[in-house]
């Protein structure tokens, strides 16, 4: 598959229809990246989206797949949990991010079409057939049909969202009778349950400061704590809430939650910088000095050993009402 925002792509273009110097127009604009302190952001110019924490540069590029990787392994190697069937025919992933979930999906069930959004164009040119990359603002009034996907995935929006109600009403919409919702969401506070992270250590002050941060931007880091709720209010039914314990480090005895805790902790130390350049910067105007020491400072707790420090990820799936399950319990 050709770049999307390429003129010359041969798939349908979702950003400027016929016209190629429209495209090349909006192809431009949206690589012309607003820069902070040597790191890269969206371009994506919308009322919901002018704000995103997000850089969508190379290192912040390689930390999503570390985290695709971290992800995977506490799913027991599964890309997801919901009991979508054997063939989904057609599934969106909303804030695809470098793409390397869809690409996965899409690989796992050729006969599927697959979109991966962002409003960031990061993904690679190259990806298996049945997928294909769109820019869009998840924020805005969908496009797509009612009724029309079979499984609808969101992962990691966490500060990313102004409105979530809206995005599960809009999920709701678009999906198919009998088909799903699911979330994976990461609740950035970190704790322990030996003592050793208290919380009024550094390392669960640092999660408070970036979730007031995110609040005072109106778009909060909290959503782990509601996402069940607001899928369930939106319509969803037989909504299930997994809950996992992700170590940070190599501390845990298990040798599963200890490699777990391996690639965590790198993923949180590849990721310190991106998760906290723009918010203490822009919104609580820190200087870069400041912010710098900061997270120096996470960084030597992290890798603290004493420290046995783990935060909570959820899943939860939902099925829209309809389709064969219904009619099979009728």
């Amino acid at each position: 598959m050709k770049d999307p925002l390429n003129e010359d792509a041969e798939t349908d273009s979702a950003y400027g229809g016929d016209d190629s110097s429209s495209t090349t127009s909006i192809a431009s604009n949206i690589r012309q990246y607003r820069e902070l302190h040597g790191r890269t952001y969206h371009n994506f110019d919308t009322e919901t989206t002018s704000e995103y924490w997000g850089p969508n540069d190379e290192k912040m590029n390689e930390q999503l797949d570390i985290g695709h990787h971290m992800l995977t392994l506490m799913l027991d190697g599964k890309l997801f949990l919901a009991p979508i069937g054997p063939n989904p025919l057609r599934v969106l992933d909303v804030g695809t991010g470098t793409g390397i979930w869809a690409i996965d999906f899409a690989d796992q069930f050729p006969s599927a079409e697959v979109i991966g959004t962002d409003i960031s164009p990061s993904q690679p040119s190259f990806v298996p057939p049945n997928l294909k990359f769109e820019l869009d603002d998840a924020q805005l009034e969908w496009t797509y049909q009612q009724n029309s996907f079979d499984y609808i995935h969101v992962r990691c929006l966490l500060g990313a969202i102004q409105d979530w109600a809206h995005l599960y009403r809009e999920i709701y919409k678009c999906t198919k009778p009998g088909g799903y919702i699911e979330h994976l969401e990461i609740s950035i506070m970190f704790k322990s349950e030996d003592g050793s992270v208290t919380e009024n250590h550094f390392m669960a002050q640092w999660s408070k400061t970036l979730l007031y941060a995110a609040e005072q931007l109106g778009k909060t880091f909290a959503i782990y704590d509601f996402n069940r709720e607001m899928i369930t209010q939106a319509g969803f039914v037989d909504v299930v809430e997994k809950k996992f314990k992700v170590p940070v480090g190599t501390w845990p005895s298990d040798p599963k939650m200890k490699e777990l805790g391996r690639w965590n902790m790198l993923f949180c130390l590849e990721g310190l910088e991106s998760w906290s350049l723009y918010l203490l910067s822009t919104v609580l105007k820190w200087s870069y000095e400041e912010i710098q020491v900061h997270i120096m400072t996470m960084r030597k707790e992290i890798l603290n050993r004493r420290n046995h420090a783990y935060y909570d990820i959820n899943v939860v799936y939902g099925r829209k009402p309809g389709g064969p399950s219904d009619t099979t319990d009728n």
